[in-house]
């Protein structure tokens, strides 16, 4: 996601301070992101494949595509409908849990400037609706990968019994703006919201990082009671998203942890359900966009974040 917009005013990057590794809060650890941090080093900083030789509790079958995709193509999604709602599925250990998936930026916002440039309301002050959301200098739209990221994670959490509902699957002509994707996943009482990103950054700059919500009780805003299991569900992300991938955390914001805590955030600031957001990488960097336009890294992104969202939901 660019920081260039509407909910993306960049946090200033703090300087001076060796980066750390990736860790999280002693008291918080969890079996996913400790594992992460044990491969992360073991790897050499995030060389690695991916495949390590143990999971955590919540791993899933498998780091290969699971509809046989290996190349750059983008797997076949079912056919979207209005709702974006997953059947709930019969059985498996996620079982009675929902899971929204909100795909960042609608792929039609460009051709829809004026209704996404409108001001709405994120609990503090306003802003504008949506932004179109950045890309790779080949033209590899950041709302592309998050609809590819999006699909191939709704098929990883059904197998595991989840129903799993969208903000948006491309099936709506702009939109829908940040108060609205943080009202979808409220009304559909989720257990776990993640929205899905990629940065625009300057080259150089690479990494993953998630996003946490900061304590905010302000106007519509009151954020104190997912501040917790947010960053639970954001610690976990974290650690499975380095496992799988072998990306390294961000070396530009959050100090090395790969966390970073905003809240300036209309998706954010307005969940009453525990939500965090992922930017996977930085689509301007070129390194970086190797990976985001490759299929195959593509669905060890989604496995990641898949994997730390079901440690979050097994608890």
């Amino acid at each position: 996601m660019s920081y260039v917009g509407p909910d993306f005013d960049p946090p200033q990057p703090r300087r001076g301070r060796r980066p750390r590794a990736l860790t999280v809060a002693a008291a918080a650890l969890v079996p996913g992101a400790l594992l992460g941090w044990v491969v992360y080093e073991a790897v050499g900083g995030g060389t690695g494949s991916g495949n390590a030789a143990a999971r955590p509790s919540g791993a899933l079958s498998s780091t290969e595509p699971t509809d046989g995709t290996t190349s750059d193509d983008k797997p076949p999604g079912p056919t979207p409908t209005t709702d974006s709602t997953s059947a709930p599925a019969a059985s498996g250990s996620l079982k009675g849990k929902v899971v929204v998936i909100d795909p960042g930026h609608n792929p039609n916002n460009f051709r829809h400037t004026s209704e996404i440039n409108r001001k709405v309301n994120i609990g503090t002050n306003r802003k504008e609706c949506d932004t179109t959301g950045t890309s790779t200098n080949d033209g590899y739209s950041e709302a592309e990968f998050t609809l590819d990221v999006a699909h191939r994670m709704r098929t990883l959490l059904e197998k595991q019994g989840a129903t799993v509902k969208f903000t948006q699957d491309g099936d709506r002509p702009w939109g829908p703006c940040v108060d609205e994707r943080a009202e979808i996943g409220n009304k559909a009482h989720a257990d776990a919201v993640v929205s899905l990103h990629a940065d625009g950054a300057g080259a150089g700059q690479r990494g993953f990082h998630v996003i946490l919500p900061g304590k905010v009780n302000a106007g519509a805003a009151n954020t104190g009671p997912i501040v917790a299991p947010s960053r639970n569900l954001g610690e976990r992300i974290a650690g499975s998203f380095l496992r799988v991938t072998g990306s390294a955390p961000s070396n530009y914001l959050g100090n090395g942890t790969g966390l970073v805590t905003r809240k300036d955030l209309g998706g954010l600031n307005l969940s009453t359900v525990p939500k965090v957001f992922i930017e996977c990488g930085n689509m301007r960097d070129s390194k970086d966009a190797a990976q985001l336009t490759n299929g195959a890294w593509r669905q060890k992104a989604a496995q990641g974040i898949s994997e730390g969202i079901v440690d979050f939901l097994r608890g």
